[in-house]
């Protein structure tokens, strides 16, 4: 028999979890900025970074982990360059905070980055950069995490599940978009196997010992996950170390220890953000060449664009409204209260 479903709309859900965070320790603008990412996963389908990681954003913010209410700090660097200090809090309001140079300076020069450090990151990284595309922007991203992934040829983890985010505009289709870690399967998708107690695909994990595994159970006692593609994989997640965490002035996946906050969840690490403004050289012709090249995929046989199944998702959730099992709509309304 399956679980009773509820179906609440995206506001009320959102307004929900920005009173969790609130009655939590975070501050109006950062529970605003958190509650917008975590009902969008949750709306567009992405369950392993939606209201899942409410709990452990709740752990987290209990343990003093995380500061709730910093108030980033913005420098504009360079024409091209603005850097964040999160203040130890979370990477989305510190992006909230700095938005409006970093377009400024993408607009007028073309290229701009963003470089947070001092900063938490513990949602999915599309929502981050799909703002962009739908201002005619091309945006790219990269996050690093805690150590959990075992390098190509190593014998113990180092690397996060580093995930890169990139999305485009297209014309007459919604933007071009993906999320991907450089994992095999992200964290969040082994942590909800695990409570299911559903098998993995081979290739994801090993186990304490090291040897290959299928068990989710295994992978978060002690083992840890492979990268995907190999050498290929490891190579893109050594690439993201670099760029969000020595570039920002962010730590690495290994250099920080939350051993003394018991209950800890969110990793402490740093973020780059790239934006691009295409119209500079190519007028509106870039969301045009977007279309085509999304043609001609359709044409060879391509069947699921990169996030055409979340946009699938949304618009379900629009008319439908966002899809909750009645004890995680419970456990939220538990959390609001207590």
């Amino acid at each position: 028999m399956s679980a009773p479903v509820r179906q609440i709309p995206f506001a009320e859900l959102e307004a929900l979890l920005q009173r969790i965070f609130v009655r939590h320790g975070t501050s109006e603008a950062v529970a605003r900025a958190l509650a917008f990412n975590c009902a969008s996963a949750q709306r567009d389908g992405a369950h392993s970074h939606g209201v899942f990681r409410i709990p452990g954003y709740v752990s987290t913010l209990a343990s003093g982990w995380v500061n709730g209410k910093a108030e980033p700090l913005v420098q504009d660097v360079a024409s091209g360059y603005v850097s964040v200090d999160a203040g130890g809090g979370f990477a989305q309001p510190a992006l909230a905070a700095a938005r409006d140079l970093l377009v400024s300076k993408a607009r007028s020069g073309g290229i701009a980055a963003l470089a947070i450090h001092n900063s938490h990151h513990f949602a999915a990284l599309w929502p981050d950069v799909e703002p962009f595309a739908d201002e005619g922007l091309v945006a790219l991203s990269v996050v690093n995490s805690m150590t959990c992934v075992v390098p190509q040829g190593a014998r113990r983890p180092l690397f996060g599940t580093n995930p890169i985010a990139f999305a485009a505009p297209c014309a007459g289709h919604p933007p071009i978009v993906f999320d991907m870690a450089t994992s095999a399967i992200a964290h969040g998708d082994v942590q909800i196997a695990a409570r299911k107690g559903e098998l993995l695909p081979e290739g994801m994990g090993v186990d304490r010992d090291g040897q290959p595994t299928r068990d989710p159970a295994a992978i978060l006692d002690g083992g840890a996950l492979l990268p995907f593609g190999g050498h290929k994989g490891s190579a893109l997640s050594m690439m993201v170390e670099l760029l969000a965490a020595a570039l920002t002035g962010g730590n690495f996946s290994f250099e920080f220890d939350w051993s003394g906050h018991p209950g800890a969840k969110t990793p402490w690490t740093g973020q780059l953000l790239i934006v691009i403004d295409p119209s500079l050289v190519q007028g509106q012709r870039f969301a045009e060449r977007s279309a085509e090249l999304v043609r001609q995929m359709e044409e060879v046989g391509v069947t699921r664009l990169p996030g055409e199944r979340r946009f699938r998702e949304r618009e379900k959730s629009a008319r439908e409204g966002v899809s909750l099992s009645q004890q995680e709509f419970d456990e939220l309304q538990a959390l609001a209260q207590s």
